[in-house]
């Protein structure tokens, strides 16, 4: 019996010419998409990592904070170092730590400015006290105790502090300058010397004379507001010595 060859229908064989080219047609479309893709990536790639459109210019970089003791100079040699490199591939981390071996520089921030600078602000070290040294010079401390310098004659402004800098308790020249740093202002303006036995005996002169007990650093702001009160009574006012080491039981002598 003869066999008969399949009959394939017309409709069914355009249907699937349809779904070949329609599949084609996506295909081509993804392949174009996933190319278009890629190159603008490369192209975003290349204008932020390598391109110089936004590259660090060293004429664009400002430096704040200097303060008294940091040269600016040292600063922006540390910035040149990275001139011509692109802002977003720019390691702030590592140039943030090649500022702070600056001398002077006790902290340091440093912040793009589009589209080619850098803010660069600093903390100095300045100069809280001077430390009296042979031949008549002396060393000046900020409030870490970190030497920023040196002097042939005491600054105006600043207290002479009474403490060897070779102690062999840190904790007493540490407890001095907590101290100076946590005075009012108006309070520490009128400071000439400081001194201590311990790191629980601070005293200081004033510029009238007076001589202030101290004690320890704590209670700061107590121990001043009773100063001030005891200053200005009128029996106590012309005293030769303010003991507030005890704040709630002060003394006077005359």
């Amino acid at each position: 019996m003869p066999v008969r060859p399949p009959v394939v229908s017309t409709g069914s064989a355009e249907r699937f010419a349809e779904r070949v080219a329609m599949r084609r047609r996506l295909s081509r479309r993804r392949m174009l998409i996933v190319g278009t893709v890629v190159v603008v990536v490369a192209a975003v790639g290349w204008l932020l990592l390598i391109s110089p459109v936004l590259a660090l210019h060293t004429q664009d970089v400002e430096v704040r904070g200097e303060g008294t003791v940091v040269d600016p100079a040292a600063v922006r040699t540390v910035v040149e170092g990275y001139q011509g490199t692109p802002l977003p591939r720019l390691d702030t981390v590592g140039m943030r730590r090649a500022i702070l071996d600056v001398p002077g520089v006790r902290a340091a921030e440093v912040a793009r400015v589009w589209p080619h600078g850098l803010r660069v602000t600093l903390v100095s070290r300045e100069p809280v006290a001077a430390v009296p040294q042979a031949g008549g010079a002396v060393v000046l401390l900020d409030v870490d105790g970190v030497q920023v310098g040196r002097a042939d004659a005491v600054p105006e402004g600043l207290p002479v502090v009474d403490v060897p800098l070779d102690a062999e308790d840190a904790r007493v020249l540490t407890a001095v300058l907590t101290v100076l740093q946590r005075l009012p202002e108006d309070l520490l303006a009128e400071v000439t010397t400081v001194a201590a036995a311990t790191q629980d005996t601070v005293t200081f002169t004033l510029q009238d004379g007076a001589r202030v007990e101290w004690g320890s650093a704590d209670e700061t702001a107590l121990k001043a507001e009773v100063l001030g009160a005891l200053r200005r009574a009128e029996a106590s006012s012309g005293a030769a010595v303010y003991d507030v080491s005890a704040p709630r039981l002060p003394i006077t002598r005359s």
